[in-house]
Formats: C-alpha cells, sequence, structure tokens
C-alpha cells in the first residue's frame, strides 16, 4: 500500500484530536482512501514528553515546507498569523490544506481557494462552520443543482448551551456563563461566543460559498446574547417560544441579507428544539425545498473528525481541485433596514394606559404579560421592516427596556 504523508501544525485541543482519530480509525481510513495515511510531522512550539507523538514533534515551519513527501497539511494552529503565512506557503509548494480555522477561511478564503486552483490541489475547510456537522461538502458538492436561498443556523455550541439553561432553569446570564466556562464549553475571554463573533464568520463563509462572492464578517449586523435576561425568557414561555441566536443568510433576488442575532422561534420553527451545544442547521434550496443538518457544533473529536474527512478527500484528489470557488470581489450585502420581521418589545408602564397609543405607532400590536413582572408588559408587533420599527422605537427611548426578534418559519 502506497503512503500518503501529511503533517498537522498545532497540537492542541483539536491537533491531538486528529492525531487521536487517525490513530483510533486508522485501518478504515486507509481502506476508504485505498492508500495508507501517515502522520510525518507534528508542529508546535513545545515538547511532549511522554506522549507517542514527542517523536514527530518538529519546530521549524520549513522542515515541513522543504519536505517534497508532505502531500496535505493540517492547519489547526487557530489565528490569523501565522496559520495564514503557513497555509498560503503550503498551497504554494503544491501541498493541500485542511483547516478548522473560521477566521482565517473567512478573511483569506477566496485567496487560499484561488491559489489551490491554479496549483490543482484543494483547500478545504469542513470543520470551520458547525464543528463535527457536515455543512461545507453538502453546499458544495450535494446541492449544487439548487440556489440556496436561505441558511439559518445555530452555529455556536455555547452561547446556545446559556440560552437553553436560561430558558429551562431561570437562571441568570451571569451564572450560566460561569457554568459554561466551569464546564469548558466557554472561554475565559468568552467574547467571540457571547458577543456572536462566533457565529457571525461562520455565516460570512456560509454566505460566501452561496453567492460566490466575498462577503466579509465585518459587513455583517452582528449582535450577541449579553443583553439577554432572566425576564425575556419569562415573556418567550408566556408566549410559547424560545430564544436561540441565530445566524442567518438570505437571498433577495440577487443581494444577500445576512444578520446574526437572538431570536424568539415558536415551536414550528425547525431549530425550535435544538439545544444544549448541540448545533443545527437549517438550508432552503429552491429545488431542494429544505433540509436540516444537526450534530456536535464543537468539540475535540467532533471537530477533529470533520478535519480528517477533508483529509480523506484531499488524499483522494491529490490532483484535482474539488472545491467551490468564490470571487474575492465583495458582495454588498442587503441593508438591514429592508428586511421584514415581527418584533418583540418590552416595555415600561402600564399597557392598558398606553394601548391607543402604541396601536397608533406600531399597528395593530399584541400585548404579553409575564408572570410575576410589575411596572412593565411586552408586545408583538405585525410585520414590518426593520427600518421602520427603528423610526417608530425612536420615541419611545427611555420606555423601551429590550427588543428582541421574531423569527417565523420560513414560507
Amino acid at each position: 500500500m502506497n503512503v500518503i504523508n501529511i503533517a498537522v501544525m498545532g497540537y492542541g485541543t483539536v491537533g491531538s484530536g486528529v492525531v487521536e482519530v487517525i490513530r483510533t480509525n486508522g485501518a478504515r481510513i486507509n481502506q476508504r482512501i485505498g492508500e495508507g495515511l501517515n502522520i510525518k510531522y507534528v508542529l508546535d512550539l513545545r515538547d511532549f514528553p511522554g506522549d507517542p507523538v514527542q517523536e514527530k514533534i518538529v519546530h521549524d515551519f520549513e522542515t515541513i515546507i522543504n519536505d517534497e513527501e508532505i502531500k496535505i497539511v493540517v492547519e489547526v494552529m487557530g489565528g490569523i498569523e501565522p496559520a495564514y503565512t503557513f497555509v498560503k506557503r503550503s498551497l504554494q509548494a503544491g501541498k493541500s490544506v485542511a483547516t478548522s480555522n473560521k477566521a482565517l477561511v473567512a478573511k483569506h478564503g477566496a485567496e487560499l481557494l484561488s491559489i489551490a486552483k491554479e496549483q490543482n490541489i484543494n483547500f478545504l475547510f469542513e470543520a470551520s462552520v458547525g464543528g463535527g456537522i457536515p455543512i461545507i461538502r453538502p453546499l458544495n458538492s450535494s446541492l449544487t443543482a439548487d440556489e440556496i436561498e436561505e441558511i439559518t443556523g445555530i452555529l455556536n455550541g455555547t452561547t446556545n448551551y446559556m440560552l437553553t439553561k436560561m430558558f429551562y432553569e431561570g437562571a441568570d446570564y451571569e451564572t450560566v456563563l460561569k457554568e459554561a466556562q466551569a464546564n469548558g464549553y466557554a472561554e475565559r475571554n468568552p467574547e467571540a461566543d457571547v458577543e456572536g463573533y462566533d457565529a457571525c464568520r461562520k455565516i460570512a463563509i456560509l454566505s460566501s460559498l452561496i453567492s460566490g462572492q466575498q462577503v466579509d464578517f465585518e459587513d455583517i449586523y452582528c449582535e450577541g446574547i449579553t443583553a439577554i435576561t432572566v425576564e425575556d425568557m419569562k415573556y418567550a414561555k408566556a408566549m410559547g417560544t424560545t430564544i436561540k441566536l441565530l445566524a442567518s443568510s438570505k437571498r433577495h433576488g440577487n443581494r444577500l441579507y445576512a444578520i446574526v442575532a437572538p431570536c424568539m422561534l415558536y415551536p414550528e420553527h425547525p431549530l425550535y428544539n435544538v439545544n444544549g451545544v448541540f448545533n443545527s442547521i437549517f438550508v432552503h434550496g429552491n429545488v431542494l425545498g429544505d433540509a436540516m443538518f444537526y450534530g456536535s457544533g464543537a468539540g475535540k473529536l467532533p471537530t477533529a473528525s470533520a478535519v480528517v474527512a477533508d483529509v480523506v478527500d484531499a488524499a483522494k484528489h491529490l490532483n484535482r481541485n474539488i472545491m467551490t470557488m468564490w470571487d474575492q470581489e465583495k458582495l454588498k450585502l442587503e441593508d438591514k433596514a429592508a428586511a421584514k420581521r415581527r418584533f418583540f418589545i418590552r416595555m415600561k408602564g402600564d399597557a392598558d394606559k398606553m394601548m391607543s397609543e402604541l396601536k397608533y405607532s406600531f399597528g395593530e400590536i399584541e400585548i404579553i404579560h409575564a408572570e410575576g413582572l410589575e411596572g412593565e408588559f411586552g408586545f408583538v408587533t405585525p410585520v414590518m421592516m426593520e427600518g421602520d420599527y427603528d423610526t417608530r422605537a425612536k420615541g419611545y427611548k427611555e420606555q423601551i427596556l429590550h427588543m428582541i426578534r421574531i423569527e417565523d418559519q420560513t414560507e
């Protein structure tokens, strides 16, 4: 059996997972490729005495780049640099790359894909979105007959775990954050998760893939879960809804509208029952109709499993480029103000006294009362454009406690 040599850059959580998956499932993986997979080098700044990986550890990237036997490089270092430089040089040297690095793919995906295409090799990044859930590959190879009109997903396990706890246990934000950190679901600095940036990078990658043009995550309106309170959850229960952090990309003609924000979902919404650290991605195609992808969105082995699946794909297609490209030319996203939806608003005051004035401002509203909450009430607006909501809400700056968007079941 021929041997395909690979190098793994980074021996952290995911890197050690990749080594473990290849060690554990090596026989089956080799059978699927038809050739043997051999980890020749593992690049890390540290040494790992006592770990069998130590004999493969190298500290200098040049060792990998100068070894013509290395056909596939796995990048699981994270961050933009030196990952970007190492990946770019690997592709230019004719080595395929598999990565789990969403920051890298979101920022430099278009360029790295075009280098891979020129070299007739592959730049694969299944694990950069949705951890262990296959979504890039289906979009790239299975759903190519479709115009994808919508992708909406719960793309961050940390925030989904936190919101699930807040909903079912009535716990507050700070308590569930500490619990998530204690259980290893949230980082010591949880900003990337709780402010929505992680989900935003992932929806930018998916948006680039379905539109064929670069979508910058900085251009996407992004709102995290830090303002969600125990009171919000009480209203959600009173309405028969739940609150989820959704990342969504919808096509309107030839324009794309993308947003990351907490939304209220009714039970008929396909993502209503996705709880805990699980992720799920809803896809609507003009021919396919609706499809759902569900699974472990993060974690050492689920993410490593997706990386190794890319390694297998790269090994099967050593001299044939298989990935869909997207152009480096930026796609202009549709303005958030033009999107239509209903809104839930929590307001200080007395609902009976304010009813006629609010109807004049917002139209036919539905009043919501939550158990045990005094001196405030909630209401749901009719469908309106975000820009219209912003204009109407200006007159109530002092009274509005919180607004949460409502994601009605997709038509």
